[in-house]
């Protein structure tokens, strides 16, 4: 790349007018999607500016309450300390979402239910999203980021949860901001990956990487190993072809970014349904990791390889939410040429009967998730 070349470009391709050149290719277009997704740049702008002076506005620390993660699980409590930037990004994007005029449904990881938008605001969008993914990494500073998905509603009626509990593959459009040395916006729309990476000299995001593909096949693995005692058969198998090729091939490098909740001695403010569970249920468990997702799938799609947040013996059911983490990355996985299996199906195909299910996923290069597939079905075949 000739970077001295690059700093006296002109005729720059921003993320507003590729959009609105996507746009013009379809005549019967409003404009409404456009219009959307300005307003979720301009979170995402408002977010990366809270998040680099973080420190300084003391926007680090907890904010004294506890996220849906607590009051969601039935058997084991998930919950997450509410970090300020947690709360104050998902009051940002709930605002900026709203007063697009173009969103019916909300649904945000930091709030229990839905939110419906009142009929003088409504639009045909409704948008799940994580407002701050990975945010426990706040305060040493590694990356973190925002997920989105967005679904339309093609009927003309009263938004309902139906809306949204639908298969990925319904989606519209995916993506995800990172916050970390720069800021990243990847984006599809269901044609093909694209990255932006915003400028602050300009306050604009500039398309820096078109065309996103990932290696048919990579040499990275990413998966919390903590969990392996854990893991099922086909998972540890895996992990042990990467470790050990039986081929000859040089090993796979291991690379995660994870994040270790705190232990908590009580909490003062229990989700009823949480409290309901006994004090037992009040602790967070010591020995969970969770990844800095974002991150994680990021390094995955540019440089190939897997992404695994398999289910184990503790997390049958996996710990990734389907709506706004599992489904979003899929779908920008498999418009970059890459796949996502959940060890049973198509990550795309699944239809979630609640809007903060978890499921177990794997995601990554063609080839290699080819190969995560042909263990399940082994195993499959074994039972």
């Amino acid at each position: 790349m000739d970077h001295a070349a690059d700093a006296h470009r002109t005729d720059l391709m921003t993320i507003t007018r590729f959009v609105l050149n996507e746009q013009s290719k379809y005549p019967e277009s409003r404009g409404d999607f456009t219009i959307l997704l300005n307003h979720i740049v301009l979170g995402c702008k408002f977010v990366c500016s809270s998040v680099n002076k973080a420190g300084l506005a003391k926007l680090i620390g907890l904010a004294g309450e506890i996220n849906i993660q607590a009051s969601t699980c039935s058997n084991e409590c998930f919950g997450e300390e509410q970090k300020k930037l947690d709360v104050l990004s998902n009051e940002v994007f709930i605002k900026a979402l709203v007063s697009s005029g173009r969103t019916c449904i909300l649904v945000s990881e930091e709030d229990e239910d839905a939110i419906i938008v009142e009929p003088s605001k409504r639009g045909r969008y409704c948008v799940v999203f994580d407002p701050l993914d990975g945010s426990s990494n706040i305060d040493c500073g590694v990356s973190i980021g925002t997920i989105f998905g967005i679904y339309m509603v093609k009927d003309d009626h009263e938004p309902t949860l139906a809306d949204v509990l639908q298969p990925g593959k319904q989606m519209v459009a995916a993506g995800y901001c990172m916050y970390g040395s720069s800021c990243t916006l990847v984006l599809s729309t269901g044609k093909g990956v694209n990255g932006f990476t915003l400028d602050p000299s300009l306050g604009e995001f500039i398309l820096t990487h078109p065309d996103i593909r990932i290696p048919k096949k990579g040499k990275i693995y990413s998966v919390n190993e903590g969990n392996a005692k854990n893991w099922d058969g086909p998972t540890a198998k895996y992990v042990e072809n990467c470790k050990f090729p039986k081929d000859g091939s040089p090993s796979k490098s291991l690379r995660y970014i994870g994040r270790k909740r705190k232990q908590l001695p009580f909490l003062q403010k229990v989700p009823p349904r949480v409290a309901a569970m006994g004090p037992l249920t009040w602790f967070y468990d010591n020995d969970i990791m969770m990844n800095s997702m974002v991150a994680d799938v990021h390094r995955t799609l540019l440089y190939g390889g897997t992404f695994m947040y398999p289910a184990d013996k503790k997390s049958p059911s996996g710990k990734l939410r389907v709506l706004y983490e599992v489904f979003p990355m899929s779908f920008l996985m498999e418009n970059a040429g890459g796949q996502a299996f959940t060890g049973k199906q198509r990550a795309l195909d699944l239809v979630p009967t609640k809007i903060h299910d978890r499921s177990p996923i794997f995601l990554g290069s063609y080839d290699d998730i080819e190969e995560i597939k042909a263990l399940y079905a082994a195993e499959g075949k074994k039972e």
